[in-house]
């Protein structure tokens, strides 16, 4: 996994009820594809590969846990917990959930970097 010190100091500051459900979700995506990276910018860990994926948002609302994904309308396939228009979101309100919804979070992952290479999985822009 692509994990970077940045963040590693980001989580080791935050005081949050739900560090653990986010600390998974960081685990799942970066486990899901060799290329994908993460960074602190605006405050707030991001996940890119080629740009910006998700980020998490919303970090101060202790009862869940926000994953906004700015293009995931771009990508193929059946994510059916994403909510949302244009903009996406996942949500999680404990660790149990985001364990639950890791094989779709793995998929979108997935689906992002073919898309920002241009093969299967996403449809370039």
């Amino acid at each position: 996994m692509n994990t970077s010190p940045d963040v590693d100091a980001w989580f080791a500051d935050l005081d949050h009820p739900l560090k653990p459900a986010m600390q998974r979700v960081r685990e799942v995506i970066l486990a899901a594809d060799p290329r994908m990276t993460e960074v602190v910018q605006y405050g707030t860990v991001q996940f890119t590969y080629a740009s910006p994926m998700a980020g998490f948002v919303q970090v101060k609302d202790t009862k869940r846990v926000s994953l906004m994904f700015n293009a995931a309308g771009r990508l193929h396939g059946d994510f059916p917990h994403l909510e949302g228009k244009s903009v996406k979101y996942l949500r999680f309100s404990n660790l149990a959930q985001v364990d639950e919804l890791s094989e779709e979070l793995r998929r979108i992952t997935q689906a992002w970097c073919s898309y920002k290479d241009g093969t299967e999985g996403g449809r370039p822009a």
